[in-house]
Formats: structure tokens, sequence, C-alpha cells
């Protein structure tokens, strides 16, 4: 029999962030996914640091740049799936969005 232990952090914490009457946008996710792909120590050099920030900051512009372009690919499978089960009103209600 084998048996594997697991360590885990003391740190682990959970955080819920919502919006009102909307989804989030992709700037938004793309913000939280950065924060989580990316920790920038305290302790860091100042110019570590800033170097860090600044890739940060790159990284979710990249990130929401292909978030919006997974959303108009998946709208236009949605259009689609739509339109191809005889609805091409409500499938062009859906391209506009």
């Amino acid at each position: 029999m084998l048996t594997n232990s697991l360590a885990m952090s003391n740190d682990f914490s959970v955080s819920v962030e919502t919006t009102d009457n909307r989804g989030f946008t992709p700037e938004e996710v793309a913000e939280r996914c950065v924060n989580k792909i990316i920790g920038i120590s305290n302790n860091a050099h100042p110019a570590i640091k800033e170097q860090a920030h600044a890739y940060r900051k790159e990284m979710e512009k990249i990130i929401a740049i292909y978030m919006r372009q997974a959303i108009k690919s998946d709208r236009t499978t949605v259009y689609n799936a739509i339109k191809d089960s005889g609805n091409p009103k409500l499938a062009e209600y859906i391209r506009r969005m």
C-alpha cells in the first residue's frame, strides 16, 4: 500500500468578488488571473518589484485581449447553433451583443 502525504500552507485564504447586474469584464477577469499567477514579494528589491508590477500589467493586457477573442469566438459558435436551429432573428441579437 502506498501512502502519500500532502502538506498545505497555513496561508490559505478565500476571496469572493461580485458584480451588480452584469458579468465580469475581460479586464477584471484578467486582473484576477494575473493576481493568482504572479506574486510579488513585499521584501523584494524595489527595482525588482517595479519590474514585476510592470510585467503584471502587461500580462493583464495580453490575457484580456485573448479573453475578448475567446468571447467573440464563443458568440460565433452560439450564433451559428441558434441560426441552424431555425431562429435567425434570435441569432442576430446574439451576434450584435
